[in-house]
């Protein structure tokens, strides 16, 4: 995923708008001659653009973004990035065996809050199993 895209998601239940990027591993692939600039908001800078004086375009698209998180701080849902590609489902449609890899393999570095709300979730399954 290129920091690019941050610039257009919002959570796609609540339609916030920037969510947090928290990324777990990063790869310098290759120069770009062109790049297109954010309009809104800038995450490899972690900005609104309006608040940047220097932006630096060509760097970042020379990076791909392949393991990270996704986190809307208004409902306080969270979104995968596994292999390059956001995972933005709907709380119906999310694969939670996926999901619980995810987390299992990510969690020295996944915010506490995130672990402690799972864990809440498996519990609450649980008693009603």
């Amino acid at each position: 995923m290129k920091y690019r895209l941050m610039d257009i998601l919002a959570c796609p239940m609540c339609r916030n708008f920037p969510l947090s990027l928290k990324i777990f591993h990063v790869d310098k692939r290759y120069l770009v001659k062109g790049t297109i600039k954010c309009e809104i908001y800038c995450s490899y800078h972690g900005d609104y653009i309006n608040n940047l004086t220097v932006t630096k375009c060509n760097d970042c698209y020379t990076y791909e973004i392949s393991d990270g998180l996704l986190f809307c701080d208004k409902c306080e849902r969270w979104y995968p990035i596994i292999d390059d590609i956001p995972i933005m489902l709907p709380d119906g449609l999310r694969d939670k065996k996926r999901e619980a890899m995810f987390l299992e393999k990510w969690r020295e570095k996944l915010p506490k809050e995130i672990i402690e709300r799972e864990k809440e979730g498996q519990e609450r399954n649980e008693k009603r199993s």
